[in-house]
Parts: structure tokens; sequence; C-alpha cells
């Protein structure tokens, strides 16, 4: 396990005489990493983190555990035990010793909840690649999206963003990340939008992959867009109701 983030006292003394504790933030990927670093380490009460934080033996320590859609982090109390320093392939970090308290039992509880697929811990998480070369475009639909679950278009679901600013940079992205929606503007820089839909469909087969199309471009973009392999074209300026119902039928939220 490894953390992202370490904060508390601001020394060893103050944390020594304050008995402040140090809290570690340590997302995982998703749902079943978590779990299965329960199955193989935590169920033990006790995990290692790796961390370039220098802890001493003794200091309390706060795991916030966390994975993208979990609504609630988790939170475990728990003690440094030992200190591993860092040798050849193996990373600096503590060992901790968890508390045994109102906690720990939460922790067990969530984990049983999680492996039984309980939908009310967690909301899905939608990953969109937003190729749009107009930042305030841009901004408009992320924001529109990210908003939308209050206004009952979106209910249930978080929206997580990469950007694109031309084709070449969404290709390069495509190549490397995956998605769940492909959200691109017909007329870009570099590479047009209808040359990366094509691309999405044939050299990087991403067949099943929803790709909206968006243009200001009328007949002649909405012809390029579907002839190149979208799913769908929405004229500009597009209303946000209609990006969230598309994706929610393309996608059979």
């Amino acid at each position: 396990m490894s953390s992202d983030d370490a904060n508390g006292g601001d020394d060893a003394d103050q944390r020594r005489h304050e008995r402040k504790a140090v809290v570690l933030c340590v997302d995982y990927d998703g749902v079943d990493d978590l779990v299965a670093d329960y199955t193989e380490n935590l169920s033990d009460g006790g995990t290692f983190v790796v961390t370039t934080r220098q802890l001493e033996i003794g200091t309390d320590v706060r795991l916030v555990l966390s994975f993208p859609g979990l609504l609630e982090p988790i939170h475990v109390d728990g003690i440094v035990r030992w200190h591993r320093a860092e040798v050849g392939e193996n990373e600096a970090g503590v060992g901790i010793e968890f508390k045994e308290g109102s906690a720990k039992a939460h922790l067990e509880s969530v984990v049983a909840k999680l492996r039984r697929g309980d939908s009310g811990l967690t909301q899905r998480v939608i990953r969109v690649l937003l190729v749009e070369d107009n930042p305030h475009v841009a901004e408009l639909i992320r924001e529109g999206l990210r908003g939308s679950g209050k206004r009952g278009l979106g209910s249930g679901l978080k929206f997580e963003f990469r950007d694109a600013h031309n084709g070449r940079e969404a290709l390069e992205i495509l190549r490397a990340e995956t998605f769940d929606v492909l959200i691109v503007d017909i007329y870009l820089p570099i590479i047009d939008g209808a040359q990366v839909i094509a691309a999405v469909r044939g050299e990087l087969g991403l067949q099943d992959l929803p790709v909206i199309a968006v243009s200001a471009g009328g007949e002649p973009a909405s012809t390029a867009a579907v002839a190149a392999g979208a799913n769908i074209f929405l004229d500009k300026p597009m209303r946000l109701r209609q990006v969230i119902e598309t994706m929610r039928s393309l996608m059979k939220l």
C-alpha cells in the first residue's frame, strides 16, 4: 500500500508531545484493489505503507482509504511499529498496527459490503476524454456534467475528465489510457475530429467505445463524423440534457 499524502504535526517533538495523529491518504485504483489488499494485508490488523515521511516508532497514524467512486473514505487509526529503508527495489515505508476499536470494525464492515456489491457505498465513475480546442466550451461541458446529478440527469454518476486540445494529443492519450466515452469536436487543429474517430475505430480497435461528435459545422461535419464511426453527432451549441441523455443511452446507464 502506498500513500499519496501525509500531514500532521510540524515535527517529531510536536507529534510526541501532542500525540497528534499523522494522516496518510491512500488511494486505490478501484474496489477490487482495496478488497484484495484487505484480504492480503489489512485483515491481519496492520499493513505496510510506502511513504517518504519520516515517522518515529510509536507515532499515531490515521489512514484514509479511498478509491474512485467510493462515497465516503474509510478511516482507520494505527501506530507505527517498524521502519523499512529504501534498498534496491524495496521502497521506503512504515509498518502500521491498527488500533482496536470502532474504526477497525467499520473497515471490516465496509469491505464485507463491498464484496457483496452494496450499491449504497459507491457511485459509478465515468471516465471521459474531452477533445475540444475551445477552453470555454470544454469548461461548460465539464462543469455541466459534474453538476448533472443535482438536476437528476446523472444521478449516481461521477465524471472524471481527461482533456485534449488537438487530434494528435487525443490519439496519444487514447493509446495510453482507457475511457468510458469520447466527446470530440470535429474541427480540431493538427488532426481533425473525423480522423481521430477513424483511428479510434481502425488503428486503435476501440469498436465499443461510445463516441459523441460535436460541431457547429452543420451537415458536412455531421456526415464526416458518422462516416468516420461516431455513434452520434450533436450540433453546437449543445444542450446539457442532450449530452447526458446521449451518454446514458450509449452506455446503458
